[in-house]
């Protein structure tokens, strides 16, 4: 009978070679161990800009062509490891790390050995083995016979606050009124044209940015008494309440400026929403990230497993907060999501297709919404190219928005810090949730 290679051995020596590969493309050393091994493949030293720090763990990888993981899904599997693996590793003095190979999609997903666990949960998205898994070995390899030392992240980035500087018209109509602000709104509605509701009502005080004897709001007002004031006289006013009335007139006058393209939702947590084209279609938005042209789905249709029905509609979203800083008033945008059943009536239960979505995100898609919000905000005219009733005219543009600002980091913040601390529940709560989804 003529001598035979098992599938297993090539698959094995083919996994090494790869993995070889792998750790070499991201700037470590790896040394593989001779046949004799009894489950550590290899040692690999971790470097930092090509030098080296001395720092070792031990590698052991398994491999294979094809076949699926336990439990494997877009998000996640599972994988058990042997139980006399885990008692030979656990009287290692070097942290090990575990490498799964697959051939056919040429992936690889890594993680440290907890010589405790026999299953191991392996997040696809977190888990993988390339460069932003190298925060995360430096931080694994420390001394077990020391307290353990500070390893910094490796390189530096630059990050943005999600505020946005907010210019206001140099002046602010200030009038007497007779009426309370429950009665103005009423007349408002009332009005056969020119309806605007962006303007606040103080103790009998009339205050907007707008000059009311040339509005539909000169009807709630004293024409008489209308007058012109500097906005700085409001807008840096020493008491606390009146800073906060301004703060409100603020939010007000952005709803009014975006209102062909934003609704506002009060009773869920106070937020702006995009709103939706028409029943059950999508809306993308165009605008030019931080280094190129992309588009946001801004409004997405999830149908049910019918493909006829509508199970949800998500709309994209941000609280607002209007604050002082210094001398300067902001923006602070929290980014959120809205959800409807067909793009307008609010849906009943959203606490759970928030919260799965939520707890998906990470820095890179909060970071890009912070973008897309700015360009949204800052743009001249939003639906320019959608007949939009809103003119693209300087007058209508009552706030105008400047670009968050910019911070350099001397030390890059790893990227599983920004995640939450069980990240496999959360990919299992989108799950849930896409699967009543085509």
């Amino acid at each position: 009978m003529s001598k035979r290679i098992t599938d297993n051995q090539q698959i094995g020596e083919l996994g090494e070679a790869a993995t070889r590969k792998q750790f070499l493309r991201m700037g470590l050393q790896i040394d593989f161990r001779s046949r004799l091994e009894a489950g550590i493949d290899a040692i690999a030293e971790l470097m930092s800009d090509g030098e080296p720090t001395a720092r070792m763990v031990a590698v052991q990888v398994k491999s294979t062509r094809a076949r699926k993981y336990a439990s494997e899904t877009k998000y996640s599997f599972s994988y058990l490891l042997k139980q006399n693996d885990l008692d030979y590793w656990r009287n290692s003095n070097l942290p090990v790390i575990i490498v799964l190979y697959r051939l056919s999609d040429e992936s690889f997903f890594w993680k440290h050995v907890s010589t405790n666990d026999r299953k191991l949960i392996f997040d696809k998205e977190r888990d993988r083995l390339n460069g932003s898994a190298l925060e995360r070995l430096m931080a694994i390899a420390v001394p077990k016979q020391q307290h353990g030392f500070f390893v910094p992240p490796i390189g530096c980035e630059s990050a943005i606050i999600n505020i946005l500087p907010v210019f206001v018209p140099d002046e602010i109509f200030v009038a007497t009124t007779p009426f309370s602000p429950k009665r103005a709104c009423a007349i408002l509605y009332d009005a056969n044209n020119g309806k605007r509701f962006d303007w606040t009502i103080q103790e009998s005080t009339f205050w907007a940015f707008h000059d009311p004897r040339q509005e539909a709001t000169r009807s709630i007002v004293d024409l008489d008494q209308v007058e012109a004031i500097e906005t700085s006289l409001i807008a840096d006013h020493e008491e606390i309440g009146v800073r906060n009335q301004f703060s409100y007139l603020l939010r007000l006058s952005l709803a009014h400026q975006f209102r062909n393209d934003l609704c506002w939702d009060r009773d869920r947590g106070g937020q702006f929403y995009f709103r939706a084209l028409a029943e059950g279609q999508t809306r993308d938005f165009r605008y030019t990230s931080a280094t190129k042209t992309t588009s946001a789905r801004v409004v997405s249709v999830y149908p049910k497993k019918n493909g006829s029905d509508i199970s949800y509609v998500r709309h994209h979203a941000f609280q607002p907060r209007f604050e002082r800083l210094g001398d300067q008033w902001y923006l602070v945008i929290s980014p959120t999501y809205f959800f409807t059943t067909n793009g307008y009536s609010p849906h009943p239960y959203p606490h759970a297709l928030l919260s799965g979505k939520k707890r998906a995100d990470n820095n890179s898609s909060f970071r890009g919404q912070v973008i897309m919000w700015h360009r949204f905000l800052s743009q001249r005219n939003p639906r320019k190219h959608q007949s939009s009733l809103f003119p693209d005219d300087s007058s209508q543009r009552i706030l105008v928005f400047g670009k968050p600002p910019g911070v350099e980091l001397s030390a890059k913040v790893p990227e599983h810090a920004w995640h939450c601390a069980k990240p496999t529940n959360a990919n299992r709560n989108q799950e849930k949730l896409d699967s009543h989804v085509v």
